[in-house]
């Protein structure tokens, strides 16, 4: 009895709680140091890189002054009184009449805006189409519809080309920026002997309208264009931005509709990116997660207004939006109106989604980063990336400020350990980086059309030859054609383009945050929203956000602009341009970029101030005690050794089983493995010579899949048995003849293979001569 109550000692008892708030307080003392010395060097940084634009604006400014001054000190030389005053004059008449026809062209956009909005807002594509399904006629409704576009005259469809279904993103805008112009995604496609599909959508959702009902509508649009083309390859599939997560979604639910998928410029991973460099991965963390999103489809009525996407993407270049868009218009008005006007558009066609679509998208995309990691639920469906078979191709740009590399390529890091991984698992995973594009431009620019996305319609048939594995795409323009290459590569390449993946799991914390804040929202405001607000108020709401108002006043709809069109039309058949050289046109082109590069150094000042709030907020003690962090668990942790997946191991068991065409893709490999890159050109040939029927007869295109996939395995996991057992493969001399003929015939001619590449090809010939 003693020892018991020995045992409750109360000093003892008072010694052990003192212990833990000693040791508690000093958690909190070390979590709150290392938040400090974070935001510290967070700041510190900051500072360093905003001396550095700086100085780099001033000595640009200084040296464009310096240009000014000596061309207009010899312009002054030669210079009369009478001569400045006519300079003056002259640039005077040129700026009035630039005005004039730029506040025609800005009526002309308003005039274009009101009338896109009392079509219907129909997709912008400079095709034709016919509409193949209706989404409201669908069991469950849904505001997309599949288009049939029709080939330019002169351009005739191969029947054994795969159909294209590009998918278009929802993200604020209407549809049809994938062929807004002859030279876009489309064209490539139909210049290419493909039939070419479009998924469009209407402004308004169907009222019941979720992300899983589009996903399911996409797939019954699939199974239409596959039984509309039986005889060709499975249908390919590319997303634009964040269509290509939808893209994934559909790919992810019926992989045996899907063929290729081409993701360009789209996010799969939101929380990734470099610190100091992007961002606006930061937004959700700072405005309260998910609520904004629920709050405004509240305020719309259940309607969430897709200007407000468009708004935050304009919102990440000031300069632009504010001032470089419309001085491009106003010094190039005669050049430019046309453009501008058919871009605007597209710009300002705003679209709308249901509450639950974009509920969605933030907890599971945008806040939660959920889809890569595999908790995203469709339906009571976790959707798994893993379940996808066709090869994927991603196109990324250094220059995009929307989706930066790591954002397109993180989640192969989520979804594989390693690359031998992504070969094991038979998945062919292609990315190509471009260095200075922008996000629009990815999709709209004439040059990467011609350039990037042929490369890619180029590239789709090839990749069913690809051995499975991780590969960089590489091009190179040469006098004759531009040449194409796929380097291998390591899920540890994918990471360099994210210098750091530590402060992903203060995210983890924005999403806790979200989901508590969301919660409290439901609660407690939501209930007073649904009694206040009526269809009537939320029309009001979106007809006066800025974004429309400056369209509709600068339109016909103000009786002031109706005005400008007779007097534009005289100004043009005036029209007088300035001399390049005059000094006041000079000094004009100098303000212009001293004021973008004054709304840049706000811009980097805006952002530096958002991120070190970002981690001032989410690195405090505080933050972490109300929002406990996950640690981060990529897939890299996982697995450790993939040699014991199944896969190899059947592979490797049958490394002696097969004839000509196991020999002949063997050694292929081979020769790729010595040279450490393939061709697409190489690669083409190994298909057309796989697909003869007369030397092949029992493959098709299931067949050659899985041929190319045990033998890549074969090669990868045990190379000298691969060469030692070419001999029981071909166990004649007519074979060995046979298949040294055939791989001369593809990899060949010998005066032209890479060194490493010969080498290894007179390894064959002396095993099996």
């Amino acid at each position: 009895m003693l020892k018991n109550i020995n045992d409750l000692n109360p000093l003892e008892s008072l010694h052990s709680s003192v212990e833990k708030v000693i040791h508690t307080s000093q958690e909190i003392s070390r979590s709150h140091s290392e938040a400090v010395r974070t935001v510290s060097e967070l700041s510190t940084m900051h500072f360093q890189k905003l001396t550095r634009t700086v100085q780099s604006d001033t000595k640009k400014i200084e040296g464009l002054l310096s240009d000014f001054t000596r061309e207009a000190t010899n312009v002054s030389q030669a210079a009369t009184p009478n001569d400045w005053l006519k300079m003056y004059g002259d640039f005077m008449k040129d700026a009035v009449q630039r005005q004039a026809l730029m506040f025609n062209a800005l009526r002309q956009r308003g005039n274009v805006y009101t009338a896109h909005l009392d079509a219907g807002m129909p997709p912008v594509l400079d095709y034709q189409y016919e509409v193949v399904v209706d989404g409201k006629d669908l069991v469950r409704p849904v505001n997309y519809l599949l288009l049939k576009l029709t080939p330019p005259q002169g351009v005739v469809i191969n029947p054994e080309r795969a159909p294209v279904l590009i998918i278009d993103p929802r993200a604020g805008h209407g549809a049809g920026i994938g062929g807004f112009k002859q030279d876009s995604q489309v064209g490539d496609a139909f210049a290419d002997g493909h039939p070419v599909y479009f998924v469009a959508f209407r402004q308004m959702p169907e009222p019941t309208q979720t992300i899983a009902d589009v996903r399911d509508a996409e797939i019954h649009f699939l199974q239409l264009i596959a039984q509309a083309h039986s005889q060709a390859p499975k249908p390919i599939l590319m997303g634009n931005c964040q269509g290509g997560w939808a893209a994934m979604l559909v790919a992810a639910k019926a992989p045996e509709l899907v063929g290729p998928i081409v993701l360009n410029g789209s996010p799969m991973s939101y929380w990734a990116g470099n610190v100091g460099e992007n961002p606006m991965r930061y937004t959700g963390g700072l405005v309260g997660g998910a609520t904004p999103a629920l709050l405004m489809s509240d305020l719309g009525n259940g309607l969430f207004d897709g200007v407000a996407l468009v708004e935050n993407f304009e919102s990440l270049n000031p300069a632009n939006t504010y001032f470089k868009k419309y001085y491009n218009l106003y010094s190039n008005i005669d050049a430019e109106a046309q453009r501008f006007i058919d871009f605007e558009r597209w710009w300002g066609g705003y679209c709308f989604m249901t509450e639950a679509e974009i509920r969605w998208i933030v907890e599971n995309l945008f806040v939660g980063n959920k889809l890569a990691a595999g908790e995203a639920v469709l339906n009571g469906e976790r959707v798994d990336l893993r379940q996808i078979q066709s090869p994927i191709i991603v196109f990324a740009s250094h220059g995009d400020n929307i989706t930066p590399p790591p954002q397109a390529l993180n989640w192969i890091a989520d979804l594989y350990s390693t690359a031998d991984e992504i070969k094991a698992r038979g998945q062919r995973i292609v990315y190509m980086l471009h260095d200075t594009i922008g996000h629009l431009g990815i999709f709209v620019s004439a040059k990467i059309a011609g350039r990037e996305h042929e490369a890619i319609t180029d590239t789709i048939r090839a990749i069913e030859a690809m051995a499975p594995g991780l590969y960089e795409m590489k091009l190179e323009d040469a006098a004759d054609r531009l040449h194409i290459r796929f380097e291998p590569r390591t899920i540890d390449d994918i990471l360099h383009f994210d210098v750091s993946r530590d402060e992903e799991v203060l995210f983890s914390e924005v999403r806790r945050m979200s989901e508590a804040n969301t919660e409290v929202y439901e609660r407690a405001v939501r209930p007073v929203l649904k009694h206040v607000v009526t269809k009537q108020s939320a029309e009001l709401l979106r007809n006066l956000h800025p974004l429309r108002t400056q369209r509709l006043v600068f339109s016909d709809k103000n009786p002031i602009m109706s005005q400008l069109d007779p007097l534009a039309i005289k100004l043009a058949q005036e029209r007088v341009t300035v001399a390049d050289n005059n000094p006041f046109l000079m000094a004009q082109k100098i303000c212009a970029e001293i004021i973008e590069m004054q709304l840049n150094l706000f811009r980097d000042l805006r952002d530096a101030a958002a991120e070190n709030s970002f981690f001032a907020i989410y690195t405090s003690p505080l933050t972490k005690a109300m929002f406990p962090p996950v640690a981060n668990e990529h897939s890299s942790n996982v697995m450790s050794d993939v040699t014991k997946m199944p896969e190899i191991a059947k592979a490797l068991a049958d490394i002696e089983q097969g004839g000509l065409a196991e020999a002949t893709v063997r050694m292929l490999h081979l020769l790729t493995k010595a040279r450490g890159y393939v061709r697409r050109t190489r690669l083409e040939r190994e298909l057309l010579a796989l697909k003869k029927t007369d030397l092949f007869p029992e493959l098709n295109e299931d067949s050659i899949t899985k041929l190319l996939h045990i033998q890549s395995l074969i090669v990868d996991f045990a190379p000298k048995q691969a060469i030692s057992t070419l001999t029981v493969l071909l166990d004649t001399p007519e074979l060995k003849k046979a298949a040294l003929e055939l791989v001369m015939d593809i990899a060949g001619p010998r005066e032209t293979m890479h060194p490493a590449a010969l080498k290894q090809f007179e390894e064959f010939e002396g095993l099996l001569s």
